[in-house]
């Protein structure tokens, strides 16, 4: 039998999480970026694969697919937004926690936290890459496992989609306006 604890975050919480992130930020400007993905990594790798309560394996997820935009050759995420999700993942370089990770049940709390909020934070760059994936996956499906696939044919492929939505939308309402024509005329 589980139990369901709720809590919530109130404004001066959020603050306290975001000062942590900026002073994490500060410390993570001194190391290297592969340094701060490989402490993510042995983060993920320390708690292993049924080591973390449900509600932290979820927001593990989640830690890992930063980790995947940051690495995925084929994605090549823009200088731009590469240094934002290192930002985001400068919490996990620092080698104190808020509640330190030897605490059962507990102890990756504040990591789930901290997880959560920068999926806030980089939400667009999620969405984008999860479609990419998607993208991804569906091509080598389609074509062959070992087909390669860039982040300039998702953009083709995506623009492609977007036209075409555009397109069906604008004969949908010229057609709304010639039936509503056609009503008035009447």
């Amino acid at each position: 039998m589980g139990l369901r604890v709720t809590f919530e975050l109130d404004d001066k919480d959020l603050r306290h999480f975001r000062l942590i992130m900026q002073q994490a930020r500060t410390t993570a400007a001194r190391i290297a970026p592969e340094d701060i993905v490989a402490t993510a990594e042995e983060l993920l790798t320390s708690i292993g694969p049924d080591g973390a309560p449900a509600f932290v394996a979820e927001r593990l997820q989640k830690l890992r697919l930063l980790i995947g935009m940051l690495k995925d050759i084929e994605w090549r995420l823009p200088q731009a937004e590469a240094n934002r999700v290192l930002n985001a993942l400068a919490y996990f370089a620092e080698p104190e926690d808020l509640i330190p990770d030897s605490i059962p049940g507990l102890g990756f709390l504040d990591d789930a936290i901290m997880i959560e909020l920068i999926c806030r934070e980089l939400k667009h760059e999620i969405e984008a890459y999860q479609d990419f994936c998607d993208y991804r996956a569906r091509i080598r499906r389609d074509s062959g496992r070992n087909t390669r696939v860039s982040r300039d044919d998702w953009l083709e492929n995506r623009r492609a989609e977007l036209q075409s939505r555009m397109r069906r939308r604008k004969r949908k309402e010229r057609v709304g306006k010639a039936r509503h024509s056609i009503r008035l005329l009447r």
